[in-house]
């Protein structure tokens, strides 16, 4: 158990030392580390040993007991005082008072009244330092306790059920930015609603798991909170960083070469108010159920061109050979499932790596034009400066201008 430190001021010695053999300091589990006879050597010692209580004389040289109080104060606001003097004035007593002196004994000191004392201030000091200890423990459990907290409030808050005030206030409790998401959106594995007999529903819930947990593993360097809704299965996702598409890409590889699964996604940047995350991740949720009737065809297809697209020989024609049906049948079912031809998504996504290695890299126009699939620097350049509106030389200069500025 602790030993509560003491110090006693007073400027005669026969004081000091008749206060020191008055009372059983062990039985109180106080220990007196050190005396002084003025209050400058007193606020020293009592800073140098960190003491608990201090019992001070008010008439004392050099510093006097109340300039003393007042400067340990500052330096040791926990510390309790005890005045122990011949001055009964009540002006004394009232200056006392607003110090936040613990009790005012009048010389001479009776050692049952001076034991009662000490023994309330033990009291007291045991109190608090157990109310710190819980307090400890509480902050201790609640910081083990936060990622299960925010999914719980997340969930909520998708749901709907929060008011703005309340989303704010309990973004505030977590740590979180009080802001809205940058990005958001949703998973979900179809086969899930399916009756899979070679599956029992445990083992839907262990896949769903692992599902989740590398989703959080994917995330866990940013700002993020990955949410599992266990009825429907859908696992939402909020991340306050700036994102790209990629970690959302390597998901879905992950669910199908790891966990044998196929899974939709819908993945957004997000430009909202904290309280349009409801509606916005709903949007998402609904587009799934419409997104899994697109066909496996032409999933595996743009699947097959997120991990290829750097390869310059890469064709629709080597996709239908992939996928095992014809180009043309591909052709027709791309464009009338995504909206645009294969040629002009593939371009698209080659322009979208280029520009992100001309912003976040100093390679050069020739080396880029290799990494997205382009064979001549000249083709490449031709072909981003029609769908950028800009040469690649132009589009990195205007970057680095732009951060120069801000």
């Amino acid at each position: 158990m602790k030993r509560w430190k003491v110090l006693i001021a007073d400027d005669e010695m026969i004081i000091r030392e008749g206060i020191k053999e008055s009372v059983d300091w062990d039985q109180l589990n106080l220990n007196v580390v050190a005396d002084a006879e003025d209050g400058e050597e007193a606020l020293e010692l009592a800073v140098e040993h960190q003491v608990d209580i201090l019992l001070a004389d008010l008439n004392m040289p050099i510093m006097n007991g109340l300039t003393l109080i007042k400067h340990l104060r500052e330096e040791l606001p926990n510390c309790k005082v005890i005045i122990i003097t011949g001055h009964d004035e009540f002006s004394y007593a009232q200056e006392a008072l607003r110090l936040s002196v613990v009790d005012y004994i009048i010389k001479p000191v009776e050692t049952k009244e001076l034991y009662r004392v000490l023994d309330e201030v033990c009291q007291k000091l045991m109190y608090l330092e157990n109310r710190q200890q819980e307090i400890e423990q509480r902050s201790k459990q609640l910081e083990r306790n936060v990622p299960l907290l925010r999914e719980t409030f997340c969930l909520q808050w998708i749901k709907g059920e929060l008011s703005e005030h309340e989303i704010r206030e309990q973004l505030r409790f977590l740590q979180l930015p009080e802001v809205a998401p940058k990005w958001g959106g949703v998973l979900r594995w179809p086969e899930m609603d399916i009756n899979q007999p070679l599956l029992t529903e445990q083992e839907k819930q262990s896949i769903l798991f692992a599902l989740e947990e590398h989703v959080k593993n994917e995330v866990s360097k940013k700002e993020a909170v990955v949410v599992r809704e266990s009825i429907t299965g859908c696992i939402y996702v909020c991340i306050w960083d700036e994102q790209d598409e990629e970690p959302f890409l390597t998901i879905e590889q992950h669910a199908e070469e790891t966990l044998k699964i196929r899974i939709v996604q819908r993945m957004e940047a997000f430009h909202g108010n904290v309280s349009d995350i409801p509606s916005f991740m709903k949007r998402c949720k609904e587009s799934l159920y419409i997104q899994n009737e697109v066909s496996q065809i032409v999933r595996g297809a743009e699947r097959y061109m997120s991990t290829h697209f750097h390869e310059s020989g890469l064709t629709l024609e080597t996709i239908a050979r992939e996928l095992h049906v014809s180009s043309a049948y591909l052709s027709r079912l791309f464009k009338q499932q995504v909206g645009v031809s294969f040629v002009h998504a593939l371009t698209k996504l080659r322009m979208k790596k280029a520009m992100q290695l001309l912003h976040s890299t100093d390679l050069t126009i020739n080396e880029i034009s290799q990494q997205v699939g382009y064979e001549t620097q000249h083709y490449f350049s031709t072909a981003f400066k029609k769908v950028v509106g800009v040469t690649p030389n132009g589009y990195r200069k205007g970057k680095v201008a732009s951060s120069n500025k801000s």
